[in-house]
């Protein structure tokens, strides 16, 4: 058993252990954050939402009935308040035929006016009452916005600062490890290259005491028998060089024998060539000349049709002047012609 390979395999292990440890806790670490994140961030929701809801309520609180939209739904004096048929010269109920509006006519006047300054004065009121408290409920909720982005960021600096803790370490112990990594591997180099330079040494001097660097004519012989061993063969004795000579000079006779056969038998082959080349010259010339009395015959029938087709032209253009009959005219010429 190699003790300090194993010795090596479990340092390995055992800071592969090490590192996958760290990454598992930084792994862990990135998920606490994410959750504690979540969980703030709803806590943040939850108090803006409880907030929206106090601020509504008080604002509901602080409200009169008189100064609601909807009180005149819910108004007990209702009847006593309803308008009478004419309230005012503007009014639009008082049309021509209801008969409620004459020329000259403003009865209340005063009590418009002074009715609409007071409404306006309490609309006026109310909206700077009603925008006071919408700039506190806004600070408000800056103010605590501000603490929360504060506490966040407190929070994630130390989460980093951790981070940067266990990415510092685990760098140390990567660092270890390759150190006394590189180390036993040049132990291990120096070991190899000391055991290769024994073996080479040995090799060496093996192959200078063997029989194969020394030439031994016997050891080619097979112990089995007269079989020679391919490995170890050094040579051939000077009868067998004799024997492979004669053989070669019997090799060279026989391909010397079978090249003048083969010159024999080509120019055969030429003369054979040669006579049907001439014969096929002659029969060339045979048809030649044969071709040349086929035209001679041809042009000379030629020459006989042409005539006759002469003396036919000239006795037509002689009956056009005279009258000869054609019968006599050709008896005429066909005796001219025999």
């Amino acid at each position: 058993i190699d003790k300090d390979a194993l010795n090596v395999q479990v340092k390995e292990r055992k800071i592969q252990e090490a590192i996958e440890k760290a990454r598992h806790e930084k792994f862990a670490n990135d998920m606490k954050r994410n959750d504690r994140l979540m969980c703030l961030l709803e806590e943040q929701q939850k108090r803006e939402i409880k907030d929206m809801n106090k601020a509504l309520t008080e604002f509901q609180k602080n409200q009169t009935p008189e100064t609601r939209r909807e009180f005149d739904l819910n108004d007990p004096q209702a009847l006593k308040k309803d308008r009478p048929a004419r309230i005012s010269d503007t009014d639009p109920r008082c049309t021509i035929s209801g008969l409620q509006k004459f020329a000259g006519e403003d009865l209340n006047y005063e009590q418009r006016m002074k009715f609409q300054k007071e409404q306006l004065r309490e609309w006026s009121l109310q909206q700077q009452k009603d925008w006071k408290t919408a700039l506190a409920d806004q600070k408000l909720s800056d103010d605590l916005y501000d603490k929360y982005r504060v506490e966040i960021d407190r929070k994630i600096m130390e989460l980093q600062q951790q981070e940067e803790e266990s990415r510092r370490a685990v760098c140390t112990a990567t660092k270890d490890f390759n150190r006394i990594q590189a180390a036993e591997l040049a132990y291990k180099k120096e070991l190899d290259k000391s055991q290769t330079l024994r073996d080479n040494m040995d090799e060496i001097t093996f192959l200078l005491r063997g029989d194969f660097l020394s030439e031994n004519p016997a050891q080619a012989l097979s112990p089995l028998g007269d079989r020679v061993l391919v490995d170890r063969w050094k040579g051939m004795s000077l009868e067998q060089l004799m024997a492979i000579r004669h053989y070669q000079k019997e090799q060279v006779q026989e391909n010397l024998r079978i090249k003048e056969q083969e010159r024999q038998r080509d120019a055969e082959w030429d003369r054979q060539r040669v006579q049907a080349a001439r014969a096929q010259i002659l029969l060339d010339r045979e048809q030649q000349r044969r071709h040349r009395e086929r035209r001679r015959d041809l042009d000379f029938m030629n020459a006989e049709l042409s005539q006759e087709q002469r003396a036919k032209n000239i006795y037509l253009k002689e009956e056009a002047y005279s009258n000869v009959p054609t019968a006599q005219y050709y008896a005429q010429f066909n005796t001219t012609t025999r």
